[in-house]
């Protein structure tokens, strides 16, 4: 059986993307927990290739549903690294979500790669990482891939730091069409 996150995901992107369906996702949204948390959709060609990731930290829609929903949209339409994703696509993209725990303040010896995401933010920049990621095995790659995203330098040391985890929903199929 499919993990709910992802067949959400699946449909809201399906949606997205053909303009077919009629947006009436109760059944499945009423199935997922509340209250509402941040939410990343990621989707990736053939299972590797990233193709677009989008997501917010804090929610901003009233439930994990709408969350879930707002962002796989958002990951196939609106990822500014990307075009929109085609129809034509769909068989070939696989969908993963991850739901964030409120990110807390910690130190740079407080992270884990692996286990933690993380935000940094200075002066209105602000960068921010999901946890166990392919090429960053360090704690400094991390510290200094988000620092990049920020903006901010790699001299920069002075920013604020915060964690997270994520409770990551993985689908292994294609949304297909």
């Amino acid at each position: 059986m499919e993990d709910i996150y992802v067949k959400l995901a699946k449909k809201a992107v399906r949606e997205a993307v053909t303009g077919e369906g009629n947006g009436d996702d109760k059944e499945l949204k009423n199935k997922l927990p509340d209250p509402p948390q941040g939410v990343f959709v990621t989707l990736k060609r053939n299972g590797q290739d990233l193709r677009g990731c989008i997501g917010t930290y804090t929610p901003a829609t009233d439930s994990l549903g709408d969350e879930v929903i707002r962002n796989a949209s958002s990951a196939a339409l609106d990822d500014p690294r990307f075009p929109p994703v085609r129809e034509d696509e769909l068989k070939e993209l696989t969908v993963s979500v991850d739901v964030l725990t409120e990110p807390e303040p910690c130190e740079i010896d407080d992270l884990n790669p692996d286990r933690y995401g993380i935000m940094v933010e200075k002066g209105g920049k602000s960068g921010l990482l999901l946890p166990d990621l392919d090429g960053v095995d360090s704690v400094e790659k991390q510290v200094d891939v988000t620092k990049k995203k920020a903006g901010l330098s790699p001299a920069d040391d002075d920013f604020e730091l915060k964690r997270f985890e994520v409770e990551r929903h993985e689908g292994e199929q294609p949304i297909g069409k």
